[in-house]
């Protein structure tokens, strides 16, 4: 159950922006109808903070690695948040 509210958490805080962050959070649909390429995946954990922050820690993560987008493919809290993200040129 706490994963469902995680992914809507995420969901939700994808509709928000942050001016430093410059990586997208995108859908399946998302990648399939702008034939984003994957480049590789990424991960944070051990982060006791919102899905809000989360979204921002993985946005920031992915533009470091040269990603123009990612797209969450595992999230859940166990005590602190942990989401790993798929990252397309």
């Amino acid at each position: 159950m706490k994963t469902t509210y995680t992914f809507a958490a995420l969901g939700l805080a994808s509709v928000l922006s942050f001016g430093a962050a410059a990586a997208d959070l995108v859908t399946q649909q998302d990648v399939a109808s702008q034939n984003l390429q994957p480049i590789g995946t990424i991960s944070v954990s051990g982060i006791d903070a919102s899905p809000t922050a989360i979204r921002q820690h993985l946005s920031q993560k992915a533009d470091k690695e040269g990603a123009s987008s990612y797209r969450v493919i595992e999230a859940y809290a166990n005590g602190n948040y942990h989401a790993t993200a798929e990252i397309y040129k």
